[in-house]
């Protein structure tokens, strides 16, 4: 799961991970229109199981694709490359800057202090 994922390829996996569990007609199914033809999408599915981002298992002549990579996992190591590539790896960098944007409030920085707080006590 080293591979980052393009904006289609992130798109299907969004599909996915909503759904749990698929067959390709119902993850194009779920597309957002302009829905993609089946054959873009099967080449992105293939993709993203070399990538080790999805799983198949074979039902006669179909296939089943479920999410080898969870969300949560993805999330963090999207935020983790984030923080790294844009904010000299510092968390506090982060917050730093959506305070300066004004996209983080005080109640905001207060909840995540509790939720700190509270993780600690675990």
């Amino acid at each position: 799961m080293n591979k980052p994922l393009t904006k289609a390829e992130e798109q299907v996996m969004q599909v996915l991970w909503r759904l749990g569990s698929a067959y390709l007609k119902d993850i194009v199914e779920a597309m957002p229109e302009p829905k993609p033809h089946s054959n873009t999408i099967a080449t992105i599915i293939k993709i993203l199981i070399d990538k080790g981002y999805i799983s198949h298992k074979v039902h006669g002549r179909v296939h089943c694709y479920t999410p080898a990579v969870s969300k949560d996992e993805y999330s963090a190591l999207s935020m983790k490359t984030l923080v790294e590539g844009y904010f000299d790896g510092s968390f506090s960098n982060v917050v730093s800057f959506m305070v300066q944007q004004q996209d983080l409030k005080v109640a905001d920085l207060e909840l995540l202090l509790q939720q700190i707080k509270k993780k600690k006590n675990f």
